[in-house]
């Protein structure tokens, strides 16, 4: 099994692990030797090799009632 113990979240792994198993059955070459044959487990092999670089996303404001922040957008006049 797969030590994910680099990563602190599951998801990040999950989530890193699935957009990498869809580049592989796109045509990818496999960054690593790996005893299998199935993209999502190559994939979840080369995460946990750390052969595939990854970002966690940035997490949303959200403000005092609990509704998401938007940014804020300049508005312009109709002429």
């Amino acid at each position: 099994m797969i030590s994910i113990d680099k990563i602190d979240q599951k998801f990040v792994f999950i989530l890193a692990a699935a957009k990498r198993a869809r580049q592989l059955q796109g045509g990818a070459k496999p960054l690593i030797q790996a005893s299998v044959r199935k993209a999502t487990r190559v994939a979840m092999e080369e995460v946990g090799a750390g052969a595939v670089p990854f970002e966690v996303p940035p997490m949303e404001e959200h403000s005092a009632d609990g509704k998401e922040k938007k940014p804020k957008s300049k508005a312009r006049k109709k002429t």
